[in-house]
């Protein structure tokens, strides 16, 4: 009776796993920070014609280097001044979260898409297939991503779509590896043998027994993948081969404040500092999804 008593109360006090998982979530600092940060990056990026005030294209020269409203001899209608042409600062800032937004997002589906399609097939099937998959994996490691994104971007002339397809198609390959050696782990398990037993098929077993178990590392990868290629991006466009002007980036905002570096730390402080806080928000992000979304954490 006593047991029958303990065992309701506790039916009663176990916490549903819906509840779990939202303790795991807000007992996770570093996810909620990533989540609120990138979530107000993301409503910053849409709502931009309604924040900034100003056009972003449009120039002012009787207005240039106006400084941030911090320093002496601002304007109050330039809060955080204008650049070398007059254009207002702030509104370059906020659509240029729209580019890094953009090209990450974008750039790590791309590669995801490649590289999990390549890792799952190696890890799964094995054997010939594995052993291409590995080749193609080799033989892009060996390739240096700025180089081969530089080169590429030279010929092809830099601008938006460039840019995100060369770095999508570049970026695949830690997709393929961790996909890979995910699948070899769970490929031989009591329930995707069960699967096969009961005839289900090869893409149904991938979809429906794997994948479900793998999706915290492809989370992970693909974090640190959108992160990655924002960073590239701002490389490309700080060296001229990347997001053209007069389109507002971040990378190519710092890249024309580097003239004033000396006199003006605040051209480059100000896209950099934005650039950090973007790039922390989503690392922090993918590390947190993976504690919470991992099987051990999962109880």
């Amino acid at each position: 009776m006593a047991r029958t008593i303990d065992t309701a109360f506790d039916e009663i006090h176990t916490p549903s796993p819906a509840a779990q998982l939202r303790r795991r979530i807000f007992g996770h600092y570093g996810l909620v920070f990533g989540i609120v940060v990138l979530a107000l990056i993301v409503l910053i990026a849409l709502f931009a014609p309604l924040l900034a005030g100003h056009d972003p294209y449009t120039q002012d020269l009787m207005a240039r280097m106006k400084p941030p409203f911090w320093m002496a001899g601002s304007d109050p209608n330039h809060i955080l001044g204008t650049d070398q042409l007059g254009r207002d600062y702030l509104a370059r800032l906020l659509y240029g979260a729209r580019i890094s937004l953009s090209i990450g997002a974008i750039a790590a589906l791309i590669s995801g898409l490649i590289g999990t399609a390549m890792g799952v097939a190696a890890g799964y099937f094995g054997g010939r297939v594995d052993l291409v998959v590995t080749f193609l994996i080799n033989v892009r490691l060996a390739m240096p991503v700025v180089l081969v994104a530089l080169a590429v971007v030279a010929v092809l002339g830099g601008s938006l779509q460039v840019v995100v397809t060369v770095l999508g198609l570049l970026l695949w390959d830690r997709f393929a590896v961790v996909m890979r050696s995910s699948v070899l782990q769970v490929r031989d398990l009591e329930y995707v043998n069960a699967a096969k037993a009961i005839g289900c098929s090869t893409q149904r077993i991938i979809l429906s027994e794997i994948m479900p178990n793998i999706v915290n590392n492809l989370i992970v990868v693909a974090t640190l993948e959108m992160a990655h290629a924002i960073l590239l991006e701002a490389a490309l466009s700080f060296l001229g081969l990347g997001v053209q002007p007069p389109t507002p980036s971040w990378g190519l905002m710092i890249s024309e404040g580097k003239q004033m570096m000396l006199f003006e730390p605040w051209l480059i402080a100000i896209p950099g500092v934005a650039l950090f806080v973007l790039v922390l928000a989503i690392n922090l992000l993918g590390d947190g999804l993976r504690d919470v979304t991992a099987p051990e954490n999962r109880g």
